[in-house]
């Protein structure tokens, strides 16, 4: 019964926050299993203590509302979440201008092009740019 409640609670927060349920007693993590920042960024969450809920984008490739969710608590456009240095953009795309749902169908069909990790844990998110950026949050 009480997993049951947690489930409803937690579907009716995430239906009034948005697509992405986020705690003040967890860290949500988007990464790539294949980033050795990711990984170490990881490494570092854990050796705090806190609990990591791991959504590797490899596996689980985030969907159109949660990038632009995620673009949205970053305060940046769905195109700077794209990597437009990374092997797998380069190879199959040409610097260009798209629109915000081009974007996002991008990163849905090739999700190691997106930028990440990125941490939330509560109402901040943050891009990590080196593993021990995961302590401020």
């Amino acid at each position: 019964m009480i997993k049951w409640t947690n489930f409803i609670l937690n579907s009716i927060k995430t239906k009034l926050m948005g697509e992405i349920a986020t705690s003040d007693r967890q860290i949500t993590l988007f990464y790539s299993s294949k980033s050795k920042r990711a990984k170490q960024t990881l490494a570092y969450a854990k050796s705090e203590g806190w609990p990591v809920q791991e959504i590797d984008i490899l596996k689980t490739p985030p969907t159109g509302t949660q990038i632009a969710e995620l673009a949205d608590r970053l305060g940046i456009e769905v195109k700077d979440l794209v990597n437009q240095n990374h092997p797998a953009y380069t190879s199959k795309f040409e610097p260009h201008e798209f629109s915000s749902e081009d974007w996002i169908k991008m990163i849905r069909h090739n999700p190691e092009i997106m930028k990440q990790p990125i941490a939330l844990r509560g109402k901040i998110t943050i891009l990590v740019e080196t593993p021990t950026d995961i302590l401020r949050i």
